[in-house]
């Protein structure tokens, strides 16, 4: 079967389309713009993937093979319903889905249950710990990582397996697809606001996946937000558990998300928790999470303000311990997410000796709301005098490097994708 992914670049198709590949089928794909993603899916097998999602690069694609599925990402349609290569597989009749019906149907032919990593923030690193802790007990897992680690594929299926570890996001109702085995849930806190009007949408759509799922874990905190009623298959977790405080990780988040981890581990294997524990403390990290590009200059991927606290707790923690101080550089994730988070900041970037703040990141935008500024934004703070309003050019770079000679902690954070301020990083800075 020849599978076509369209935003095979993305973090939630690149993997699966890496999944596809190890189990035997035929993968093609396009992307809107290039990136590390997809240079590594290119040193990872899959190389016939065209930049620029056109009609005449499906057409080709299915001229070589005729495709038998398309899988999409969510965007697509979104940023244009008559996206030229969906209007090519209509008039084909080629099958047509996002990807969690792609999922649904290789969790099914391969009889694998499914470990659902759900949640706001922290999701990721869950989703990577989980992975870790099942391979380092050498116990055969099959799973999607939408970042890269020095310790696994992004994606990658193993037929021994009775597990599939996967982050199950909220974005498009993504999660809502699905009836995990087991699920985690890292963290609630409203987000993806025009797909999710209100608050109470938001909570409703969590309520709907616990409810699919045959056990889940979640914080005590989260159960209590959203109002959940004791019932089977619900473990509530104390964040204030002490063996919590036995994991070996920097950042309050990052031992939150192992915990949750070493519950879903627990269960699968048998294994003791202060085994799992131990395991746990050895975690190597994953892309764009506190990763150093260069000694003292870090890209992270927070972008809402659980994941900037999350973010931060682990920078001053590293900083103290180095006796430096933090400086930080923004890149917010998408303007018309600010026109929801704008006073949510707050104590976001607490800890932090200077913040200089860029434009937002944009991708798929609300033409009709006003792009907000990186000074207004930066009014709305508990304290503001620790901002500075910048630009994403050559001054950045030197105000970067100045900060770096001075030997201060730089950590960069940014959600987007390609051309991003990571990507910007990367290219001014690593030699």
């Amino acid at each position: 079967m020849h599978i076509y992914f369209s935003g095979i670049g993305g973090a939630g198709i690149g993997p699966l389309a890496q999944i596809a590949h190890a189990a035997g089928y035929t993968v093609s794909g396009s992307d809107k713009q290039d990136s590390s993603y997809i240079q590594y899916l290119r040193d990872h097998g899959i190389s016939d993937i065209h930049i620029g999602q056109s009609r005449e690069a499906i057409a080709a694609a299915h001229a070589q093979q005729p495709i038998d599925w398309f899988v999409y990402t969510s965007a697509l349609p979104l940023e244009n319903p008559n996206a030229p290569e969906l209007a090519f597989c209509a008039d084909e009749q080629i099958k047509t889905s996002k990807r969690d019906e792609l999922l649904n149907a290789i969790l099914q032919d391969k009889n694998l249950k499914l470990l659902a990593i759900a949640g706001t923030h922290g999701k990721t690193t869950t989703t990577a710990l989980t992975v870790w802790l099942f391979k380092e007990l050498g116990l055969p897992i099959s799973y999607a990582l939408p970042a890269k680690t020095s310790f696994a594929e992004m994606g990658f299926y193993d037929p021994a397996s009775q597990y599939f570890v996967y982050e199950a996001d909220e974005f498009d109702r993504n999660f809502l697809a699905f009836e995990p085995a087991v699920s985690l849930i890292t963290g609630v806190s409203w987000d993806h606001h025009e797909l999710f009007p209100t608050r109470e949408d938001y909570k409703a759509a969590f309520h709907e996946f616990i409810e699919q799922s045959k056990q889940t874990f979640i914080w005590q905190e989260d159960a209590d937000y959203l109002g959940l009623e004791a019932v089977t298959g619900l473990s509530v977790l104390d964040s204030g558990q002490q063996q919590i405080n036995d994991i070996a990780l920097l950042g309050r988040f990052n031992r939150l998300d192992a915990w949750l981890a070493i519950q879903a581990v627990h269960q699968a294997s048998g294994e003791s928790i202060a085994k799992l524990l131990e395991i746990a403390s050895r975690f190597p990290g994953l892309s764009r999470r506190m990763e150093q590009i260069i000694p003292n200059l870090y890209s992270d991927y927070a972008h809402t303000p659980e994941k900037i606290r999350g973010a931060m707790s682990v920078a001053t923690e590293m900083a103290a311990e180095a006796g430096q101080k933090v400086v930080v550089v923004y890149e917010p994730l998408t303007n018309r997410r600010q026109h929801y988070m704008i006073d949510d900041y707050g104590d976001c970037f607490d800890g932090a000796s200077k913040l200089y703040w860029i434009p937002s990141y944009l991708a798929r935008e609300d033409a009709q709301q006003r792009v907000i500024p990186p000074a207004e934004l930066i009014e709305h703070l508990h304290d503001p005098s620790i901002g500075v309003a910048m630009e994403r050019d050559d001054e950045l770079k030197k105000t970067i490097q100045e900060h770096l000679d001075a030997g201060d902690m730089v950590v960069c954070m940014a959600g987007g994708g390609g051309g991003s301020l990571d990507d910007w990083l990367r290219a001014k800075f690593l030699k």
